[in-house]
């Protein structure tokens, strides 16, 4: 009897299990669509993203680099920044590089965060200071939820994260030759690096550029926004859980 009543237990947690909801982590929103790690391409393209900026000094030197080797990124940008610096993403704009929402005052999720006023806020500011309109969105720290990313969604936006190999972690100050090793030992076609063009100085991610670029440009690699490197074929699965 004791076997019968185990059998039936097990039986309808299984079935259960069966018809559950998926687990909704990385690979649920990857093949969705609504959230994007990297794309898989054959093409040798890359995408460089930098985060909170803009910084007055420390972005426009970044931004020559990018001139120097004819490469265009996408500028995450914080909008009380903006405020404080519009010609610097004037700048970033009439170079041709793409512009996208980081919120107004790089919130991270929280429950008292309300995340929908952070990105209108910072959408307000960069329409007023470069008359564009961002089309991306990356949240702080890259903390999201299911709430937030219906949010970006409904006001027009796709959720852009970052390679997960390709995390500089350049706000840290770990050292230029760690930045650099990092993205020369880890670097596909398709991936989304993650920079920062807005650090407590001084900015080792510039002295890195000047050796990562030049390598990457040998390597037969292209710089292209993040827009552009959506138009490569769709996400690729999930690695990790």
């Amino acid at each position: 009897m004791r076997t019968i009543l185990t059998f039936c237990v097990c039986f309808l947690l299984f079935q259960s299990a069966s018809y559950a909801a998926p687990q909704k982590n990385r690979s649920y929103y990857e093949t969705r669509g609504e959230v994007v790690w990297e794309v898989s391409t054959d093409e040798k393209v890359i995408a460089l993203t930098f985060d909170d900026g803009p910084h007055p000094s420390q972005t426009p030197m970044i931004l020559d680099l990018l001139k120097q080797y004819h490469a265009k990124a996408t500028f995450f940008v914080v909008g009380n920044k903006v405020k404080l610096y519009p010609d610097v993403l004037k700048r970033e704009v009439d170079e041709g590089h793409e512009i996208a929402n980081h919120t107004y005052s790089h919130a991270f999720l929280s429950k008292r965060t309300n995340m929908k006023n952070e990105i209108n806020k910072a959408e307000e500011t960069i329409l007023s200071a470069a008359g564009i309109r961002c089309h991306l969105f990356r949240p702080p720290g890259g903390f999201y939820n299911e709430n937030l990313v219906s949010i970006a969604k409904q006001e027009g936006y796709k959720m852009i994260m970052w390679s997960w190999h390709l995390d500089t972690r350049d706000w840290s100050k770990p050292g230029v030759n760690k930045i650099v090793n990092k993205v020369l030992n880890n670097s596909s076609s398709g991936d989304i690096v993650l920079f920062h063009d807005y650090v407590e100085a001084p900015n080792q991610t510039i002295e890195a550029l000047k050796i990562i670029m030049p390598e990457l440009e040998k390597r037969g690699y292209r710089f292209v926004t993040v827009s552009e490197l959506l138009t490569y074929r769709k996400a690729v699965p999930a690695k990790n859980p």
